[in-house]
């Protein structure tokens, strides 16, 4: 299974980005896509994940109403919209793939695979 992430960005602070991740080489319909995001010195965090097979969705506190996750199965591939951009927000972000168990939903180790990171910047 190989993930790419692109889309990363410097924008200003209330403005909009679209991250996506291409999906290849495995069948992702019993999957959980989720995106991550992390600052250096910090832990990676958790930000969205989606359902492949029911398209479910849960967001992390801070980013809902702003933030929408969103798949395309027909191009195996993940979104991220991310609105009302925030300089909080700048991070490296990553998109994964895993079959999670219910307690690791939101944890990175629930995710056996990862794209390359894409890069984030808010500006004030």
């Amino acid at each position: 299974v190989q993930l790419q992430a692109y889309g990363g960005g410097l924008v200003q602070t209330g403005g909009s980005l679209r991250l996506s991740c291409a999906a290849s080489g495995g069948t992702f319909s019993n999957y959980f896509m989720a995106w991550f995001r992390q600052v250096p010195g910090q832990e990676r965090e958790f930000v969205a994940r989606i359902s492949w097979f029911g398209g479910n969705t849960y967001y992390q506190d801070s980013v809902k109403g702003r933030f929408t996750i969103s798949k395309d199965n027909a191009k195996n591939a993940v979104h991220l919209q991310m609105n009302s951009l925030k300089p909080e927000d700048t991070a490296v972000y990553y998109c994964a793939a895993g079959r999670p168990i219910h307690s690791e939903k939101m944890n990175p180790r629930g995710y056996a695979y990862w794209g390359q990171g894409t890069l984030v910047t808010v500006s004030s």
